[in-house]
């Protein structure tokens, strides 16, 4: 039945959007205002069936909408938005920046009367949030919307996450969390680890830390891990950018993808007295930020692109201080063709903070590897031979195979510029057979890389004529 519910609801969610898109609604927009209404919504379904006091004031709540249409709509239906975004704890992250997108009253009242059909508090917390993150995987895959910038595969999140074996009890941080996929995957891996009351309330309320600097994603995040019943007080993901600051608190697990590229227009610069070194690459400064965040013995995954292992400069120096005081195990080089942005060259990075590295473990899971979003997605089954291989139970009781290979941090520390792109498996004719759409993506790559080495250069020179 479950099953059912949600893919029932997930069609008639989807539908509407299709229809609202036609209008001029972007998906984006869509679904952010279906968050702000199904919160109301939920919210009204727990004062009236279990009696609990509501957390909206008075005169902005479900009630206050359902019975308007027209401009009484649009009008209580903004000044509620407006109201709730100055509200504190999990309301006022929820409704961060709030902003009316569908300013069409009859469209409006088409949201709230679908959403008002069902009773979503009583559906079974996995159902809501699959339907959400089914919700938000479509958004990811709508090129227009941008949003799949936030969205890693999941099958890769898993795999991060069955390695990296979170503990119930230990601390897990995203500092570019997105829509929240890291965080819920691991607290999917926790939750029934133990059934101890105080250890469930802590990975629930105290033990997920998340930081995105778009307002829009913050909500999307906090919804989603609310309506998996995480954090249904206070959120646990914050609007701040993560690299401005020292982080407040030191974590045991690190999970992320953080955005690629160079920093978003007007944002502060990064003046880090904690970091080893000075560097506008914005991948470089969220490997600091994340070396840095870590409790001693701390581990972390984290997905960054090829640049990082061989750019020199700034990225030999972080290079070598993660080679001599923590533990770089493993590299898991990723093929093209399983992230949104069309051509990207990444890899996962596994690390321990706090002993040196004797041996660093690269699993080439890219020559000779095709996927598309498409026609030949990344399943998570594509990386049983890489969790295997990896053997998280005893990492030092492992075997080499024709893709997982061992390198001796001596070996690696005498490389040109302390280079960690090694690749061993023979490129064959058939791996270069690349569509048009590939050959773009790779020349809009390498003319995006060559930009930005003026860019710098630019900077050099600027600093020299001072």
């Amino acid at each position: 039945m479950a099953t059912n519910t949600e893919s029932s609801l997930t069609k008639k969610v989807w539908t509407l959007a299709t229809t609202l898109a036609g209008q001029g609604i972007g998906f984006t927009d869509y679904i952010t205002q279906l968050t702000y209404l199904l919160f109301l919504k939920m919210d009204n379904e727990n004062t009236e069936m279990f009696g609990e006091n509501s957390a909206i004031p008075e005169g902005f709540r479900w009630s206050d909408l359902i019975e308007l249409d027209g401009l009484d709509l649009i009008a209580q239906y903004e000044s509620t938005l407006k109201k709730l975004s100055e509200e504190e704890n999990l309301i006022g992250t929820i409704f961060v920046k709030a902003q009316n997108k569908i300013d069409k009253p009859v469209y409006l009242k088409k949201v709230i009367s679908m959403i008002n059909e069902e009773q979503w508090l009583v559906m079974d917390g996995d159902v809501k949030g699959a339907i959400y993150e089914s919700i938000l995987e479509k958004n990811g895959q709508d090129k227009k919307s941008g949003a799949g910038q936030y969205f890693t595969p999941r099958s890769l999140i898993q795999a991060m996450v069955d390695v990296a074996q979170p503990k119930i009890g230990e601390t897990v941080c995203d500092p570019a969390c997105g829509t929240g996929g890291f965080l819920l995957a691991a607290y999917d891996y926790m939750k029934n680890q133990s059934q101890d009351k105080a250890k469930r309330k802590f990975l629930r309320d105290k033990a997920l830390h998340g930081f995105d600097n778009t307002a829009l994603v913050v909500t999307l995040a906090s919804m989603n891990l609310y309506l998996h019943g995480i954090g249904t007080d206070r959120s646990p993901i914050l609007c701040q950018d993560s690299l401005e600051k020292a982080p407040d608190t030191l974590v045991d697990v690190i999970l992320a993808n953080p955005p690629f590229g160079t920093r978003p227009a007007g944002s502060v610069d990064i003046d880090r007295q904690d970091f080893y070194v000075e560097t506008k690459n914005n991948q470089l400064n969220f490997l600091q930020h994340i070396m840095v965040m870590l409790k001693n013995t701390g581990r972390a995954a984290v997905v960054l692109p090829d640049n990082v292992l061989f750019e020199g400069g700034a990225g030999e120096t972080i290079r070598k201080e993660l080679l001599k005081n923590f533990n770089l195990h493993t590299i898991l080089r990723l093929p093209t063709g399983i992230f949104y942005a069309q051509g990207v060259k990444a890899n996962v990075l596994f690390f321990q903070k706090g002993t040196p590295t004797k041996n660093v473990w690269y699993y080439d899971y890219r020559t000779g590897v095709k996927h598309t979003l498409a026609t030949k997605p990344m399943q998570r089954q594509h990386l049983d031979d890489f969790v295997k291989c990896y053997n998280a139970g005893d990492i030092s009781q492992r075997t080499e195979t024709e893709r997982f290979k061992c390198y001796p941090v001596d070996e690696l520390l005498s490389r040109d510029k302390t280079s960690l792109d090694i690749t061993w498996i023979k490129q064959t004719d058939d791996d270069e057979d690349v569509s048009l759409g590939e050959i773009i993506s790779i020349m809009e790559e390498k003319s995006l890389n060559i930009a930005n080495a003026v860019a710098c250069l630019k900077e050099l020179m600027s600093g020299i004529e001072e």
